[in-house]
């Protein structure tokens, strides 16, 4: 069985991607390697997507794919962006992160918002394929269902009238940002 290792300490996000990659592959969490993160120092989704790809792949001699995603809010000029997951550890939690955003959106007229992930992957050869999947939405008046991880809960994808914190897992990893990402993978390699 071919292996990859899927580069994220997250779980919630280690299942989508899991998710998403071919059943012919065993994948293989850093967590389980004993593998740290590295520092996130890129200025972009992808540079920090291509970051992490370069780091993980020193330590393994298969395939790896790696992600950065956040959310991006208009009305906060695009924050927490990539500092999403850095701002719910400053905040404490996922859930101190999404009262906080919704107190900095009380009396804010937009609530447009977007989900972005990008997703790099290498190959054995060493060559680095980094894309983007960007899904818009909305933030909601409150912190809504308990399906998901991260903001979830408040985002409601355009389109759509819950948020990802309400779907069936299934539904909303077969159309998130993830989804997205994956899916303009998939049209310039063969995975």
């Amino acid at each position: 069985m071919k292996k990859i290792l899927v580069g994220t300490h997250n779980n919630g996000k280690f299942k989508e991607i899991a998710y998403l990659l071919p059943k012919k592959y065993k994948k293989i969490s850093p967590i389980k390697l004993k593998i740290k993160s590295p520092k996130e120092t890129g200025k972009s989704f992808k540079s920090n997507a291509k970051l992490k790809v370069e780091f993980f792949s020193k330590f393994v001699d298969y395939r790896v794919i790696s992600d950065d995603s956040g959310l991006c809010i208009k009305a906060l000029n695009n924050r927490p962006g990539i500092f999403s997951a850095r701002l719910a550890k400053k905040q404490g939690s996922f859930l101190k992160a999404m009262k906080f955003i919704l107190k900095k959106l009380k009396n804010k007229k937009s609530r447009s918002a977007t989900f972005i992930c990008s997703l790099s992957f290498k190959d054995e050869r060493g060559k680095i394929t980094t894309v983007q999947g960007n899904l818009k939405g909305t933030i909601s008046k409150k912190i809504i269902g308990k399906k998901g991880f991260g903001y979830d809960p408040i985002f409601i994808p355009k389109g759509k009238d819950i948020t990802f914190g309400q779907m069936p897992k299934i539904k909303k990893m077969k159309m998130d940002h993830r989804f997205l990402a994956y899916r303009e993978l998939l049209k310039k390699i063969k995975i």
